[in-house]
């Protein structure tokens, strides 16, 4: 019987799967003792298991004993008590952006949620150039979502390969060359995939450049403290934009932060420049964010606004809640040195110290695809074929073998 579908494959092409998840899912078909899964985006702890913070245990109890506690819609624009604590943490409580009331947030789907939302605000309202310059490499789903809303996307360079370190000079000057008032995509911290940050002096450079360029800063924020453990040095960046008077937006994402990956707590911040309308000109912005919110989504899910907000607005809590980051940072901070120190004491050729100098979950590590393929076939050591890892997979249990396996695998394909 002949097909009479609406939908054929010359229209609907079968999708590629995404990388990530078929990573995930080969590793779970893998049946070996040793497999090692250092793909996942989500932190582990020294047994590989997933961590629930110990705040975010208390905030739940919190929740659950309030007996006012409902499942009622909750605003389109999201929890208020959230995403006001929520853009103090970006920008700081005493920001001259917040006290200047020339900020507007919206709570999101999380990270991505939020970068979609940008986009299509931006899509719709944005009036300079219609590019948007992304990192190369940058977090892939960047490229898909600009594409989604008609936003072409270029590149700066970003990775340096010689070094294993930033490519600042090239990253600088090809923002200088980009046409003017393009959309400049920023990472502030533990930048993914790469696990490469610039200075504060050089983004304190790359911010005159943008500023001659009238470009539109665009940062994607994920690793808000879970990169250094400190809140502060993580945004410092964002608030040096704003301290600089840019008007600007912010994704930003509590995945993994709070360790609250499926509940999709996130973040959309806009900050307009100083200027004498600034409060009607974001009342404006924010009435425009709420249509597009309420045409994707009508109304953000709860539960992990919910959870952020009692510990961002408990002193006790959020406390605690700094403590669990430098719990977490500081572990894969350890497992950094320990990987290092295992590679150079075994002897692999090559340099190793760009394993320290990097930050955040991810490390570039330098290995080609063929690498990282006969590690995966051969010691059961799952990375994205671009030789990213996740640090947060690695543990005092799997890090010999790990070690061991990198160093037999780089010696032989010299």
């Amino acid at each position: 019987m002949a097909s009479t579908t609406s939908f054929p494959a010359d229209t609907v092409p079968q999708a590629p799967e995404d990388p990530l998840f078929g990573l995930a899912r080969a590793y779970r078909a893998d049946n070996s003792p040793l497999k090692v899964d250092l793909g996942i985006g989500a932190y582990r702890d020294d047994n590989a298991k997933p961590w629930v913070l110990p705040v975010v245990k208390k905030a739940d109890e919190i929740l659950r004993d309030n007996p006012e506690l409902n499942h009622e819609y909750a605003p389109i624009a999201g929890i208020e008590s959230f995403t006001s604590k929520a853009a103090e943490l970006m920008l700081g409580a005493d920001s001259p952006a917040i006290q200047e009331r020339r900020t507007t947030s919206v709570q999101t789907i999380s990270g991505t949620g939020a970068v979609h939302l940008g986009a299509l605000f931006l899509s719709k309202f944005y009036k300079g150039s219609r590019v948007v310059y992304v990192s190369n490499p940058t977090w892939a789903n960047h490229h898909q979502i600009f594409n989604n809303v008609g936003i072409k996307v270029a590149q700066y360079p970003y990775w340096n390969k010689e070094t294993r370190g930033l490519d600042f000079d090239g990253m600088k000057s090809t923002i200088a060359a980009a046409p003017e008032g393009s959309i400049i995509l920023l990472h502030p911290c533990a930048h993914n995939p790469t696990g490469v940050d610039p200075t504060l002096d050089q983004w304190k450079e790359l911010a005159v450049v943008i500023r001659e360029k009238k470009h539109f800063p665009f940062f994607d924020c994920a690793y808000q403290g879970f990169a250094s453990g400190d809140l502060a040095r993580d945004a410092a960046a964002v608030r040096y934009f704003v301290q600089q008077g840019f008007e600007l937006v912010v994704a930003q994402s509590f995945a993994k932060n709070f360790g609250l990956y499926g509940e999709r707590a996130g973040c959309f911040h806009v900050v307009t420049a100083p200027a004498a309308d600034a409060t009607t000109t974001i009342t404006r912005i924010a009435s425009q964010l709420a249509i597009l919110q309420r045409s994707e989504i009508s109304n953000p899910p709860l539960y992990g606004a919910r959870i952020a907000s009692t510990v961002l607005n408990d002193p006790a809590l959020f406390e605690e809640w700094e403590g669990n980051l430098k719990t977490m940072s500081g572990r894969i901070i350890d497992m950094r040195n320990a990987l290092r120190s295992k590679l150079e004491e075994l002897g692999t050729p090559g340099t190793w110290n760009h394993i320290t100098d990097q930050i955040g979950m991810f490390s570039f590590t330098g290995l080609s695809e063929a690498q990282v393929l006969k590690l995966r076939e051969e010691y059961h050591i799952y990375m994205t074929k671009n030789g990213r890892i996740s640090m947060a997979g690695l543990n005092t249990h799997n890090i010999d073998h790990v070690a061991q396996a990198i160093r037999k695998v780089v010696g032989e394909t010299l």
